[in-house]
């Protein structure tokens, strides 16, 4: 019998913020990760990045700034070395738990490259903030150089472009690893975004929502399910209100109709009900689960979440 296929998506929670917070955290999601292999999945694991890909962009401005003669570290490079960090901690911790539970897989963190369109509208509109706190004249520095940069509190920081994910690059790898029902943890932090150009990869400045990568690398490996851990129990309607409402199951046509009427949050939620309605389309046997890992009891919260299918 064919196994089904998981792809497990990682929110910030399970990764920790700090590396002595992640190499804590993700013991934890180590267990909740076991027990779907235990299970008789095959896993594909992909994770956020967000406060770590951060920490590698601001240190390595910092020091080149410190020694000028060094050249800056493009986002698409930081966004490299926080799939290698985060990959490494990651798999040890799946590995070592699944020897102590006598399953014996190999576990690998797959470099990977997210396809981007250069002429997708968020190239035009950047949100994203990353790096430092600078001042006025370093600002404006940023801006001769053709970044954005944004107002905040305590001086300015620099915004880039949150473009939706093409083409995987490493997909055949990925899915050889997978088909082989070896552990594998891929697109981390959404992805390197890349632009293609003839038979070149140029790195582009910008992040990738991982939520929406999570949900392509699911659609192009055909899973069966797509687990998308956060920090909430279940998706809600009319979130912080007093008729707030939570779903325990959501049809793909209400989900369409309550994005667009607006209903979810840009950059939280958002995301993930768009990647969940993608990932499913006209399918009557796909679904996503949205629900947080269970910190107590280091497993995903049993019976909770949100089920979302046709």
């Amino acid at each position: 019998m064919k196994k089904k296929k998981i792809v497990i998506a990682l929110g910030h929670d399970a990764l920790g913020t700090t590396l002595p917070e992640q190499q804590q955290a993700i013991k934890k999601t180590a267990k909740a990760v076991a027990d779907f292999i235990r299970d008789d999945y095959q896993v594909v694991i992909t994770h956020s990045n967000g406060p770590q890909v951060g920490m590698i962009h601001t240190a390595m401005n910092e020091f080149c700034r410190i020694y000028p003669e060094y050249t800056k570290t493009p986002m698409s490079v930081c966004s490299a070395m926080s799939q290698g960090y985060i990959g490494y901690d990651l798999q040890n911790a799946i590995r070592t738990e699944l020897l102590g539970r006598g399953i014996y897989k190999t576990v690998s963190t797959i470099l990977t490259q997210v396809e981007v369109d250069p002429y997708d509208e968020a190239f035009y509109h950047p949100t994203k903030i990353i790096g430092r706190i600078m001042n006025e004249q370093e600002a404006e520095e940023e801006e001769k150089k053709g970044n954005h940069t944004v107002k905040v509190e305590g001086g300015y920081r620099r915004i880039v472009a949150a473009p939706k994910p093409g083409n995987i690059v490493e997909i055949d790898a990925i899915k050889a690893l997978s088909d082989a029902d070896q552990v594998v943890i891929a697109c981390g932090g959404g992805g390197i975004p890349v632009l293609a150009q003839g038979h070149k990869l140029k790195g582009a400045s910008a992040v990738i929502e991982k939520d929406l990568a999570a949900g392509r690398l699911a659609q192009l490996l055909d899973a069966d399910r797509l687990v998308i851990l956060t920090s909430v129990d279940k998706v809600c309607v009319n979130y912080g209100k007093e008729d707030q409402e939570e779903l325990d199951v959501l049809s793909v046509e209400k989900a369409r109709e309550l994005l667009g009427k607006g209903e979810f949050e840009n950059g939280t939620i958002k995301p993930k009900i768009e990647a969940a309605v993608d990932f499913i389309g006209e399918s009557a046997i796909k679904s996503v689960l949205i629900t947080k890992l269970n910190k107590e009891s280091s497993s995903i919260t049993g019976g909770m979440g949100t089920l979302i299918k046709k």
